[in-house]
This record gives C-alpha cells, sequence and structure tokens, in this order.
C-alpha cells in the first residue's frame, strides 16, 4: 500500500453514530418490514436539510451582521478589561501582564459574544503563551485546565445559532430558550471552575515535586487594566473602514435611544398591570430580541460605528455558514430519520424512559445529549431535525436549550492541547465532563420550568 493510501488517524466519534444509526435503522427495518418507510424517511431527510439551511441564511445574515456592529464598535475589548480582575484571581500561576493572560481574556470575551471563529485562534494563542510558563513540557498545567475548562463551559450571551434555527422553523417564539440557556450555562461555567479550581490545588504539591523553577518573566508589558495588541500577544482586528470620528451628536443620539427604550419598557410594565406580568408573557417572548437589536444599534450609534455597512459586512458570513453545513445537515438528517422510521429510535426510547424521566429529558433528546462532547455538527444536526419536525414541541425546546449551553468537550480538547503538544491532560477532561454534565441535567431542569406548552 502506498503511504499517500495509508490512514491516517482513528475513526471519528461522528462517523461510527452516523454508520450505526445507519446500519441498526436497515437492519430493524428489515426485521420490522418498514423498508419503504425507511426509504421515504431517507429522501425527505434530506430535502428537509436543505430547506432548513436555505431558512437559516436570512436569520443568520441579520444577526452576524449585528455581531459585527459590536466587534467594530470593541465591545469584545471592553469586555476583556472587565474580565480582567477576575481573571487574575482565578489564574493565580499567570502574571498578570503576560500575553497568555490578554489572550485568555480575548478568547472568553469572544465566546461571551458567540463569536466562535475569532474565539478559537485567541484560545490556541492562550495556550501557547500559557506553555511557555509550563516547567513540564506535554504536560497540562493547573492555568491550561482551568482555561480548558471555562472554554468547555463558556458563558455565551448571544445563542444566535440556536435561535436562528428556531426561527427558519416557524417557531412561536424563537427567543424562549435565551434565559434558560443562559442559566444552564452559567451552572456548568460554576461547576468547571470549581472543580478544576479544587483538583488543581490537590495536585499543585505533586505537580510541582518535579518541575523546575521557571524563567522569570518579563514585566515590561502594558500596565495592569490595559489589554495588550502587540506582536507579543493577539493583533486585534482592522475595522477603521466602518468607524467614522463620533461627536456630540452620536451621543445625544445614542443616549435618546436609550431613554426611548426606557420608556417603552415602563409603558410595557403599565399596560401589563405589574412588572410580573410584563417580563413573563411579553418581555422574554416577544420583546427580547428586538431590544436586542436596538441595543447593539445604540452601541454602534454611541461608538462611531458605520452600522449599515458594519450590518451588510458580517451578514455576508451568514451565507457562507449556511452552505457549509449542507453537508453535514443532510448526514445526520438522513441517519436519524431512517433510524426513527425504523421503529429502532421508539424502542430505544422506550427502554431508556425510566433513567431520562428523571431529570426531564424526553428519550429522543438522548442521542444529542451523548453526542454533544463528541461532535458539534452531529448535535446540531440532530437538534435541527427535532425543531423542524416540531418547532414548539418540549423535545426540541430541550434539545435548544442543551445546545446553547454545552460544547464540544473532546474538539476543544483536541485542538487547544494538540497546538502544544499536551499529551498528559491531568484533570482537563474530568472537570470539562462535569461541567458539560451539568450543562445537560441544567438544561433539563430549567427548561421544564421556562418551557410554555
Amino acid at each position: 500500500m502506498s503511504q499517500a493510501n495509508q490512514p491516517s488517524e482513528k475513526s471519528s466519534a461522528i462517523n461510527i453514530v452516523f454508520v450505526g444509526f445507519i446500519a441498526v435503522a436497515i437492519l430493524f427495518a428489515g426485521y420490522t418490514d418498514k423498508m419503504e418507510e425507511i426509504t421515504q424517511a431517507s429522501f425527505e431527510s434530506a430535502k428537509t436539510a436543505v430547506n432548513l439551511a436555505i431558512g437559516l441564511i436570512g436569520v443568520m445574515a441579520l444577526w452576524l451582521g449585528l455581531v459585527r456592529v459590536l466587534e467594530a464598535g470593541g465591545l469584545m475589548y471592553t469586555l476583556a478589561n472587565i474580565l480582567k480582575p477576575l481573571m487574575i484571581k482565578l489564574f493565580p500561576d499567570v502574571p498578570p501582564t503576560h500575553p497568555a493572560m490578554g489572550a485568555m481574556i480575548l478568547n472568553i470575551s469572544a465566546n461571551m459574544l458567540g463569536l466562535g471563529n475569532a474565539a478559537t485562534p485567541f484560545g490556541i494563542k492562550a495556550m501557547v503563551e500559557l506553555n511557555k510558563l509550563n516547567p513540564l513540557k506535554g504536560t497540562a498545567t493547573n492555568a491550561m485546565c482551568l482555561f480548558l475548562a471555562i472554554n468547555t463551559s463558556s458563558v455565551a450571551l448571544f445563542p444566535l445559532g440556536v435561535i436562528g434555527v428556531r426561527a427558519a422553523a416557524n417557531s412561536s417564539n424563537p427567543a424562549a430558550i435565551y434565559l434558560p440557556t443562559l442559566l444552564a450555562t452559567i451552572c456548568s461555567t460554576v461547576v468547571a471552575v470549581s472543580v478544576a479550581s479544587w483538583l488543581g490545588r490537590r495536585a499543585k504539591r505533586s505537580l510541582e515535586s518535579g518541575s523546575q523553577e521557571v524563567e522569570s518573566v518579563n514585566e515590561s508589558s502594558p500596565e495592569e487594566g490595559e489589554i495588550e495588541s502587540s506582536d507579543n500577544q493577539v493583533e486585534e482586528s482592522d475595522y477603521s473602514h466602518l468607524l467614522y470620528p463620533t461627536g456630540r451628536a452620536s451621543q445625544i443620539i445614542a443616549w435618546s435611544f436609550m431613554l426611548g427604550f426606557a420608556g417603552t419598557i415602563v409603558y410595557g410594565v403599565i399596560r401589563s398591570g405589574n412588572l410580573g406580568n410584563f417580563f413573563n408573557q411579553d418581555f422574554i417572548s416577544h420583546w427580547l430580541m428586538p431590544i436586542l437589536m436596538l441595543l447593539i444599534i445604540t452601541y454602534g450609534v454611541g461608538r462611531g460605528v458605520k452600522v449599515y455597512e458594519a450590518v451588510t459586512e458580517g451578514a455576508k458570513q451568514g451565507f457562507d455558514i449556511a452552505i457549509r453545513i449542507i453537508p453535514f445537515l443532510v448526514a445526520i438528517l438522513v441517519a436519524i430519520g431512517m433510524f426513527r422510521a425504523s421503529g429502532a429510535m421508539e424502542t430505544v426510547s422506550n427502554l431508556l424512559s425510566p433513567l431520562t424521566n428523571l431529570i426531564g429529558m424526553p428519550a429522543e433528546v438522548l442521542p444529542m445529549a451523548l453526542l454533544r462532547p463528541l461532535s458539534g455538527g452531529g448535535a446540531f444536526g440532530i437538534m435541527s431535525e427535532l425543531i423542524e419536525r416540531s418547532p414548539d414541541s418540549y423535545s426540541a425546546f430541550v434539545a435548544s436549550t442543551m445546545m446553547g449551553s454545552t460544547e464540544t468537550t473532546f474538539y476543544v480538547l483536541a485542538v487547544y492541547f494538540g497546538a502544544v503538544g499536551i499529551t498528559r491532560i491531568r484533570h482537563a477532561l474530568v472537570a470539562a465532563l462535569l461541567a458539560d454534565a451539568t450543562g445537560l441535567i441544567a438544561a433539563c431542569i430549567l427548561s421544564s420550568l421556562f418551557w410554555v406548552g
């Protein structure tokens, strides 16, 4: 066999899942006489996947355009400066002015804004810089383990992708998952930080016993409280073409928008009778997304962003992303559609219902919960199929909340640790998986509280 034809790596988890679903569906259908059903399901599922991706283009284009306004206005760097005092306490082994600190802060800030494409380069840069402080090359430090745990459970302020899928499927309230998603991901982040910190302190003595003293760090960095954007750290993206000099007029317009926004809130409360009714019946269901759009536009005006130009530039990514996910959606939706049509899904659901009912998880959501740490695309496909089939069902609500409050743990671990050659990951995986489990359980519990059938 030539070297070019030799396998380069082991079979991926999603490959095993895909093959398993298809094979089991066909074999199960053979015994249940449902070959016609799975054949029809394969065609219908492929068509559904493409229609779903096409419907997603507009929603993704709109919100990625609005996110570009935040990027151009510098919100990510504002969040970074706000987070820095907390990060210094969480990472005492990392000097406050070291490039690793700035890269970690920018990574977490990007994740909070839902900027996954921007977060990954910052995260890899952070790992490279953290490895420079590592006395035992190839072994993850406490800071590395904690940083990875935070990444796998990072709080996302804008779960736009999930909301976009729900909107494309004509859900009556696409943004209903916002608050339960935010609360669930906060729970998972608290567990990630707590477990990683506790295990890190517990193992610190044994790690230090085999380490040598680290070389002193160059302290000629920016003053504390500022985020460096030099060659030693992470280059700031150039948004100068989307900015204009701000003047008093821009500030007046921005503050006028804010005052008008406050007035609408007061009027809404008065019209509803009390704050509780307004918040539960109107704000979460219908006000949240329009108000978020207003706040983003107001921020852009106040920061001197050319809002229209920024929105149209960022919107171009929506088309690219929607087209890029079509192959993945087709593959996973066809596999799931055949698996369900064969009757295998119903059998598995019945067998596992006593366990999943304990935490309020619909049995049909279980495949996504198991696949989420392994494959983001696979989990996204399962969620999309549930939403497309019944966008306002409890199963779709739970799956949406899970998707927005958990992360593809093994992918993050492979990318970040692989970038610096870490082979001994210590307690990083334990902390990350416990955070994932917390996010899944919290998503089920919170969904039962927030879902309105």
